[in-house]
């Protein structure tokens, strides 16, 4: 009796795993996450959004849990009860009070709207600027500025015109949401309101009147990753999907908004990063970093900044590239958008404990004997700097004698000496780093002996949004931090 039971037991259980394994291979290859993604969405986004995550949640397997509302009142929420995923908002204001409170992390932009008036369809009351809603008997519907994007952009446009005061005292009634105000026009309950451009258009009975009180007046739609998501890669993943230009963008194109460019849609991308050398101890943390949150694929090329301008002016097109020096981003400038210094190092002498020899400056290299190793000149931004240091202090011509091996990288020059191969190498004070167990370094005085480390996403990459993040990553406490603790300093 007793076997019999544990045999049930066992049978039980068999089939729980099985059922667990059919489970897990069912789902999508895409699929990100085994719980539902909590996100919330301003109202006035709803029908893309929704469209979006629909066929995300199809493709996927990623469940998405959808709650709308006024994006104000989502980030009060919010910030009571310190749950969720994913924040949509409508405009960038409520995404700068959410970075400001530590609610949000990663922001990727989408779209962009415009404020406008809604009217009936053949505007019946000639409704042509702001200032025709404070004739005598205009019922004016607006959105509660404190709770809605269009209310909070609206008010603040129309403080810089001096009407916010008259327009907000006459207006009809205050609504939560952007489509409460739309519904308000339609069903005729006032003669007019205030909404965004794409909203209007999601309404046949409307139509939208561009006053030129709001000329120029523009909100950025933006979605962002909660402080408080437990499933960064997830939520990622889902924000990528809505910005991204075959996926996400065009539904909110169909719904009349202003698209911005985004990236194409990958549930796990794959990108190229070339880097110099020298960077290499600070940059492959935050990449492992940047992969793992990111639920991306980065390929690192690091080598001598002259080797990686040479392959990229050969055509070869990574994603992103953090040279060596702000010299060798010059170079390649054209295939790169703008850059960002990121960090900064300086030449040290490299010598063995206790610097045996006295070298004291760059004109002790030219010292009968002293065995010298410096970087070459073609390959690395090290070799750029030094000879044009020594160069410029008219050294290069009498130290050269004394030059024993020329690599293209600083490790290199480190390990030479390590080896006993050499009396002194010319390197960045963070290759001299990974080595101050073992040698000694010596500064190199002035401004001209510094090297500072740009970063720049190549202009034609597919994931020019996900490489910007990667670049708002190294500017970050953390990745500064990073960065200092590899001996760079800050630019």
């Amino acid at each position: 009796m007793k076997s019999g039971r544990s045999l049930a037991w066992v049978s039980l259980l068999a089939m729980a795993a099985l059922a667990c394994l059919l489970w897990a291979t069912s789902r999508p290859p895409g699929s990100t996450s085994s719980r539902p993604l909590l996100v919330y969405c301003a109202a006035g986004l709803k029908g893309p959004v929704e469209a979006a995550a629909k066929a995300y949640e199809k493709e996927t397997g990623t469940a998405v849990q959808l709650q709308f509302g006024g994006s104000g009142a989502l980030l009060s929420n919010l910030r009571v009860s310190g749950q969720g995923d994913v924040f949509v908002a409508a405009d960038a204001s409520f995404i700068e009070v959410g970075r400001t409170n530590q609610l949000l992390a990663e922001v990727l932009p989408l779209a962009r709207l415009t404020p406008v008036v809604a009217v009936p369809k053949g505007n019946p009351r000639g409704v042509a600027s702001v200032a025709d809603l404070l004739r005598p008997g205009t019922r004016v519907s607006m959105a509660n500025p404190d709770a809605a994007a269009i209310g909070a952009v609206v008010r603040a446009a129309l403080m810089r015109t001096g009407q916010w005061p008259a327009l907000s005292g006459a207006a009809t009634v205050f609504k939560p949401t952007v489509n409460d105000v739309a519904n308000d026009v339609k069903v005729g309950a006032v003669d007019a309101g205030l909404v965004w451009d794409a909203t209007a258009a999601q309404y046949p009975e409307l139509h939208a009147v561009r006053a030129p009180e709001l000329a120029g007046v523009s909100s950025e739609v933006a979605v962002a990753v909660l402080r408080s998501c437990t499933q960064p890669a997830a939520a990622l993943a889902f924000a990528r999907y809505l910005g991204a230009r075959d996926r996400g963008l065009p539904e909110f194109e169909k719904a009349g908004f202003s698209v911005l460019p985004g990236d194409a849609w990958a549930a796990r991308p794959e990108v190229v990063v070339y880097s110099g050398a020298v960077n290499r101890t600070a940059l492959e943390p935050l990449l492992a970093e940047f992969e793992a949150r990111e639920g991306v694929q980065v390929t690192r090329v690091y080598n001598g900044c002259g080797i990686l301008t040479a392959q990229i002016r050969s055509g070869q097109r990574p994603d992103a590239y953090m040279a060596c020096d702000t010299s060798f981003m010059t170079t390649v400038s054209n295939w790169f958008g703008p850059s960002t210094d990121m960090a900064r190092t300086s030449l040290v002498l490299l010598v063995k404990r206790g610097n045996p020899l006295g070298l004291r400056g760059l004109e002790d290299l030219a010292r009968p004997g002293v065995r010298v190793g410096i970087a070459q000149e073609q390959q690395s931004a090290l070799g750029s700097l030094t000879a044009r240091v020594l160069r410029s202090r008219g050294l290069l011509e009498r130290v050269r004698p004394n030059v024993r091996v020329e690599t293209p990288t600083g490790d290199l020059l480190v390990n030479q000496m390590r080896g006993g191969g050499l009396d002194v190498a010319v390197v960045y004070a963070v290759n001299a780093r990974s080595a101050r167990e073992a040698l000694d370094a010596v500064a190199v005085d002035g401004p001209e002996a510094v090297a500072t480390q740009p970063y720049a996403v190549g202009a034609g990459s597919a994931n020019a949004r996900l490489m910007g993040r990667l670049g708002d990553r190294l500017r970050s406490e953390a990745g500064r931090a990073r960065f200092q603790e590899a001996g760079f300093d800050q630019p």
